[in-house]
């Protein structure tokens, strides 16, 4: 019997990262509306961060590796006096960010947060734009910033379009870590072949698991799993930036590819389809689509899919909250993506665990009229036992039009509805809200609501005339987009 001897001639890098790699070095941004929202995710992400500083079990993890370690030209940490080296600077602001689950949403396929890449993507253009200056040269301006956010957005949120990773296992900051790596490798200046290579070693680099965000492992991992993804974007961007060699085929090799590993063996489904329908789906080609359709998370720091559920608890508050200990069953309508992924019942083990349960952050704005990041703290839950009691009697449904209208292009609503029934019989309305208020369709509105809660987190950490300095320059898009960067930074330095 003869061997099987494998060819060793190297193919061109696959399609679907020369797609990637021609974007964010060609595509030229033109649209109004996208340099206009990614200068509101800008203030509501740096908020998100900002707030999160607050909390002990997030700062823990921030700072230097070393203790006492000087950087030159060090990418400084928003709200921080940290200047760090740009991996371990781009770890800390995409903690920051993610912690209290509060920063923008994209939801398709797969799901996930596009304004995580912003840790790597404000690190390199800090630490570039100081160490410009030193050498003489111009710095980077914030609309470069701008511009490498609505790549970022893009090539997240268009791949998360039609391709499910949650369904193979896989946790979707993957999304961000294939993001950060390109357009970090754009800003420090990588030609074709440094882009490809890069994302190449991104895709070929091991993903990590959705084990940390689901019943009965979640915990505070998938607070900073996304600042660890856009900190290796950057890592692996300056690898290929010393000339490390590709690897071409990183998604379509034979048997050692991600496509044959990670995306099809994992899924009897995908398994059994041709192999051109196992390789990634393009719904449409990259341009500023995710940026201007973008989900901001503007009153309620709790997974996107539950955004609505908070608001229908809000409104039914003042009409349940003094015949809480009456009620006898409440029903939560929702579509298929939230029973999925946060409907559970059982002990909640910690914060992380309850910002990810339907039903317990849908109890305590029935409860209290809100939910803010505090609620979710150990000492709260124990010192309210009627969220559990009202979880116990929640009864979750699936609306199929919801389900249907979730993966709609031209909709993308996120709908949940709330009815209250009692025991004496009587019942409140079915309060539907299926647009949450940081919805594109509810822009006019959310906007002046995403300002006020871009000002209060400033607030957290600064006094009042840093506030409003910061306030003022972030509203004027001409002037923000004109500052250099490493000024910006300035500003948020403790």
């Amino acid at each position: 019997m003869s061997a099987t001897v494998e060819s060793n001639i190297r193919p061109d890098y696959d399609v679907e990262l020369q797609k990637i790699a021609d974007y964010v070095l060609n595509f030229r941004i033109a649209s109004g509306e996208a340099l206009d929202t990614a200068r509101n995710c800008l203030m509501d992400t740096l908020g998100c961060g900002l707030l999160a500083l607050r909390f002990p079990e997030c700062t823990k993890h921030l700072g230097p590796l070393v203790e006492g370690t000087v950087v030159p030209h060090g990418a400084r940490v928003p709200g921080t006096s940290f200047r760090l080296d740009p991996v371990k600077a781009a770890w800390d602001i995409g903690t920051i960010i993610r912690w209290l689950d509060y920063n923008d949403t994209w939801l398709a396929a797969e799901w996930g947060h596009p304004s995580d890449n912003l840790g790597g993507i404000l690190a390199v253009a800090d630490h570039l734009s100081q160490k410009r200056v030193a050498e003489g040269e111009a710095p980077l301006r914030m609309r470069q910033v701008l511009e490498a956010m609505i790549m970022a957005h893009e090539i997240q949120g268009v791949l998360a379009l039609d391709n499910s990773f949650n369904r193979v296992g896989l946790d979707h900051v993957v999304l961000v870590k294939v993001a950060s790596t390109a357009v970090a490798a754009r800003m420090m200046g990588a030609d074709r072949e440094q882009v490809l290579s890069a994302l190449s070693h991104a895709w070929v680099d091991g993903q990590s698991l959705r084990t940390y965000r689901h019943a009965p492992n979640a915990g505070s991992r998938k607070s900073w799993a996304a600042g660890d993804a856009t900190s290796r974007g950057v890592r692996l961007a300056d690898i290929a930036m010393r000339g490390e060699m590709g690897i071409p085929g990183a998604l379509t090799a034979s048997q050692w590819g991600f496509y044959d590993v990670l995306f099809s063996h994992t899924n009897k489904d995908l398994a059994t389809k041709p192999e051109a329908e196992r390789r990634f789906s393009f719904q449409r080609d990259f341009g500023t689509y995710v940026m201007e359709n973008v989900l901001f998370k503007i009153s309620f720091p709790a997974e996107f899919h539950s955004q609505t559920a908070c608001e229908a608890a809000v409104t039914l508050h003042p009409r349940v909250r003094d015949r809480l200990g009456e009620i006898a069953r409440i029903v939560l309508t929702t579509h298929d993506s939230a029973i999925r992924i946060i409907s559970k019942s059982g002990k909640l083990a910690n914060p992380a665990d309850r910002d990810h349960c339907l039903q317990y952050m849908t109890a305590v704005p029935l409860i209290f009229g809100n939910l803010v990041a505090e609620h979710y703290e150990d000492e709260f839950h124990a010192a309210n036992p009627l969220i559990d009691e009202l979880r116990e009697k929640m009864e979750v449904v699936e609306d199929e039009r919801y389900s249907r209208d979730y993966h709609d292009p031209e909709k993308r609503s996120i709908a949940n509805a709330i009815q209250i029934f009692f025991k004496d019989g009587s019942a409140t309305d079915k309060v539907e809200v299926e647009y949450p208020i940081g919805h594109r369709r509810r822009r006019a509105e959310g906007i002046p609501v995403l300002e006020e809660k871009f000002r209060r987190n400033l607030a957290t950490r600064f006094a009042s005339g840093r506030c409003a300095q910061i306030l003022e320059l972030c509203k004027d898009q001409a002037r923000l987009e004109s500052t250099p960067v490493h000024r910006f930074v300035d500003l948020f330095v403790m």
